[in-house]
């Protein structure tokens, strides 16, 4: 593929797919393996679809102004930015049984 035909992934990745990634990651484990009974789903700490919606651009096209969503899932805080970043910090429970 030429450089010219490259597609940014930043911008074609939906919010919940990176917050899925980034924890994934973390995590040592593929994206699809996120899942009960060792991972609770995504949808237990936040809505996906109102998640990419906080971010999505607006019905006319425009984009929205920037902001912050932040949440737990599966053991992390996490920040989702309005530049398509999440950050992650791990949270000590007593019941974690992945460590």
């Amino acid at each position: 593929m030429a450089d010219g035909d490259r597609v940014d992934e930043m911008a074609t990745k939906t919010p919940s797919q990176a917050v899925v990634e980034a924890v994934a990651d973390a995590e040592g484990v593929l994206p699809g393996a996120l899942r009960p009974p060792t991972y609770e789903p995504l949808h237990e700490s936040i809505d996906p679809d109102s998640l990419d919606a906080l971010f999505a651009d607006r019905v006319d096209g425009a984009p929205r102004a920037r902001g912050t969503v932040s949440f737990i899932y599966c053991g992390y805080a996490v920040t989702v930015d309005g530049d398509g970043s999440v950050t992650l910090e791990r949270r000590a429970t007593s019941d974690d049984t992945r460590e």
